[in-house]
């Protein structure tokens, strides 16, 4: 910038400058102000230039955590006099999230009044809100008095800040860290202290440690919010390796039962900086552009703590597939970024590793421990050099008297009578009269000795490596103790999940599903009575009309019927019309013909068999999912011959067939002399001569032969005189089998 100046005015005459050349410097100038004074942290106390100068400007004024609250605009007004020209607006802002306990893992600043909330509202004016320091602020703070760190000059000169604070607390990692500045930016979750005190020990014993040691004692972030970490573990030891990735963040929530098998389901904990209202709020407007088909309503029922209702559309709906719904089109599932570009040491912006930034937290530690010990090893001398010159005072009291009772110079005479320096005898002379007594003398003598011992101890840590690794973890350590694990402050709040698996959600899932009841008359009239009616329930029929199909199903089913032409229909069961009328004719809905009518209606259930057979006692097996008719007219399965028409469509379920005909006449033989087709006329089930078939049934033959008795059910096991080949005519039904010659 000098440079600059002495080439635009010498002398007061304006010289011609490349406007390129003066705009790429001085914007050069403004992108390392931003980098170096305002945007990024430094890796060695993890905060930002005007985080540092509140925390400062705040013990300057005594605000520890046991002292009294000031207003916030106290704190404001001092740095900004002092040492942050810069806005008020943008000082207290970074004041606020020091306070706000859901933005700051560990919050620096204690707040008292209104400083925003989770919904996003903004905190009250600063003349009405106050503020002190936190145990956690006052342990990056602690040291300063002692040499710990380098001071600097202010903006104008009339005052020093400290360059860096000392920072026994792990903040950078701790509380995390975002910017933006010019071409760079940094994004740092917050994470767990108790974790971390674990891999700085960790790190002492062993410098080359692995990553995916590292990894195994901080396994992720841990955000003042809680929520699930639901990141692939490869994705996370990578991010934490190259200090660039992301973690994938969920809600948490459960399924709370609210009787009558309807339930809720409720969020609990939200993503880290995810504004809840504003969550809310878009739900709403995807409920309200109907691409949430599961969901029927959403409610914000927090008090203090965070409790969003989620209201299913049905009972039937499952939680995982609405929440899977929730998570892919709301925030109720984030993304956080892992950007780790700090200033190091040196104050040169680059992007670390996990391990860079611990290792370089030890190293500032390392630093302060040893500026700290040669500060204190300074005090110790200065004290004994005066405690020497007491011991002299002592030895010569009546000498040190009289001389400076008739010298005129006494400190040179002094000096030159016991051979002391300057300090020693200025201290001889600055002694009260009280501390003559023999008792001082005492005093005096004990904290000598103590001091050379301290001494001889600080010497020796200063010159061993060993010891300093030792004095390091001490502290480590007894950081964990105070704001570790074991605490309420340092419980881990986000748990560490499994990464989910992809999961689709089928189209079926965001219809609405109910039970239903599918009621068919003989004359073909069919309805949709809601929820599982009974058999018994009463249903109104049309003169002359009586029911033939119940069945219960789901709004969700596919139906299908089996015609007397041998072909097959598919119905949708949503669009079956109500129980309260008589229904609607089924040859409406599909291309039955006038000369055909339904033999079997049933709920479609991929994967089963089917048997299906005409009057003339033909028929054959076939999967009920090669029946399914994409159209109106049907889809033509069994073909006919001479006359006959399709008799029976029953589930094949067992391993034995039992065929019955008009002549009364019943065969039971092996299900495996039945071919399964998709289509044709099949082989021959029981031959007649002047009859026609007339019911089939397959069942497993252990259990035996069932048919309708009365108003229950009979079991007959004893079938071994009805047992043949296929094909065969068989023999006489028994005695009980049902005049209707059906089985069931």
């Amino acid at each position: 910038m000098a440079r600059i100046a002495d080439d635009i005015a010498t002398e007061g005459t304006v010289q011609p400058v490349p406007l390129g050349d003066a705009l790429s410097e001085r914007y050069l100038a403004y992108a390392l102000s931003t980098i170096t004074a305002r945007s990024l942290p430094d890796v060695r106390d993890g905060l930002k230039p005007v985080q540092r100068r509140l925390l400062y400007a705040m013990r300057a004024l005594k605000l520890d955590p046991d002292a009294g609250f000031k207003k916030c605009a106290r704190v404001v007004g001092d740095v900004i006099g002092k040492y942050h020209p810069h806005g008020d607006s943008a000082v207290y802002d970074a004041l606020v999230r020091l306070a706000q306990t859901f933005a700051a893992r560990y919050a620096l600043v204690e707040g008292q009044g209104n400083f925003g909330n989770v919904d996003g509202d903004n905190a009250a004016a600063m003349r009405y809100t106050e503020a002190r320091l936190t145990e956690v602020a006052q342990a990056l703070l602690d040291g300063l008095d002692e040499d710990a760190v380098d001071f600097r000059e202010t903006y104008d000169g009339g005052d020093s800040e400290p360059v860096v604070l000392p920072a026994a607390f792990p903040n950078l990692l701790a509380n995390g860290a975002t910017g933006i500045a010019v071409g760079l930016a940094t994004s740092i979750p917050p994470h767990n202290a108790g974790e971390l005190c674990d891999a700085l020990t960790a790190l002492l014993k062993d410098p080359k440690l692995s990553d995916d040691a590292l990894v195994a004692l901080v396994p992720g972030p841990d955000f003042p919010t809680g929520g699930v970490l639901v990141e692939d573990r490869d994705q996370i030891a990578d991010a934490y390796a190259t200090g660039r990735g992301g973690f994938r963040v969920r809600a948490r929530w459960e399924k709370e039962s609210i009787g009558r098998g309807q339930y809720h389901i409720v969020v609990t904990e939200i993503p880290y900086q995810v504004q809840k209202a504003r969550l809310i709020e878009r739900v709403a407007e995807l409920l309200q552009a109907r691409k949430l088909a599961l969901l029927a309503d959403v409610r914000d029922e927090s008090a203090e703590d965070v409790r969003i209702v989620l209201e299913p559309r049905s009972r039937t709906v499952e939680a995982e597939l609405l929440m899977e719904m929730l998570f892919r089109q709301t925030e109720l599932e984030t993304r956080i970024g892992l950007n780790m570009n700090v200033l190091d040491a040196a104050g040169v912006p680059r992007v670390m590793t996990l391990k860079q930034v611990l290792l370089a937290f030890l190293d500032h530690r390392r630093e302060v421990l040893l500026r700290r010990t040669a500060h204190r090893l300074a005090a110790i001398a200065h004290r004994l050099d005066v405690l020497g010159g007491y011991l002299v005072a002592y030895l010569n009291l009546d000498e040190v008297i009289r001389i400076v009772r008739e010298e005129d110079e006494p400190k040179l005479a002094l000096v030159a009578a016991f051979g002391i320096n300057d300090v020693q005898a200025d201290a001889i002379l600055n002694m009260r009269l009280r501390a003559l007594r023999r008792l001082e003398e005492e005093a005096i003598r004990r904290e000598h000795k103590a001091l050379e011992t301290e001494r001889g101890q600080l010497e020796k840590l200063a010159n061993s490596t060993r010891r300093q690794k030792t004095a390091l973890a001490a502290e480590i350590a007894e950081i964990k103790t105070r704001f570790g694990q074991e605490t309420d402050l340092g419980a881990r709040r986000t748990a560490i999940g499994e990464a989910p698996l992809p999961q689709e959600v089928p189209v079926e899932a965001l219809v609405e599903r109910e039970p239903i009841t599918v009621i068919c008359s003989a004359k073909g009239w069919i309805r949709a009575i809601k929820g599982h009616a009974e058999a018994e329930t009463a249903v109104r029929y049309k003169d002359g009309d009586r029911e033939r199909f119940r069945f219960h199903a789901e709004t969700t089913d596919k139906l299908l019927i089996f015609a007397t032409n041998g072909r097959f229909y598919t119905l949708a069961a949503d669009r079956l019309p109500g129980g309260r009328g008589f229904g609607e004719p089924v040859r409406l809905m599909i291309d039955l013909g006038n000369d055909h009518e339904p033999v079997a209606l049933f709920a479609h259930r991929p994967g089963r068999r089917l048997l299906v057979a005409a009057s003339d006692g033909r028929g054959f097996f076939v999967p009920e999912d090669e029946v399914v008719a994409q159209t109106r007219t049907g889809r033509q399965v069994l073909n006919l011959a001479g006359g006959a028409e399709a008799a029976v469509c029953v589930e094949a379920a067992g391993d034995t067939v039992a065929v019955v005909g008009t002549n009364r006449r019943l065969l039971i033989f092996p299900a495996a002399e039945v071919p399964t087709m998709t289509r044709g006329r099949g082989v021959i089930l029981q031959r007649y001569r002047d009859a026609a078939l007339s019911d089939t049934q397959v069942f497993d033959g252990v259990e035996g032969l069932r048919w309708r008795s009365g108003a229950g059910v009979r079991t007959e096991t004893a079938i071994d005189q009805w047992r043949g080949k296929r094909g065969q005519a068989g023999r006489a039904a028994p005695r009980g089998f049902p005049a209707a010659n059906r089985f069931l």
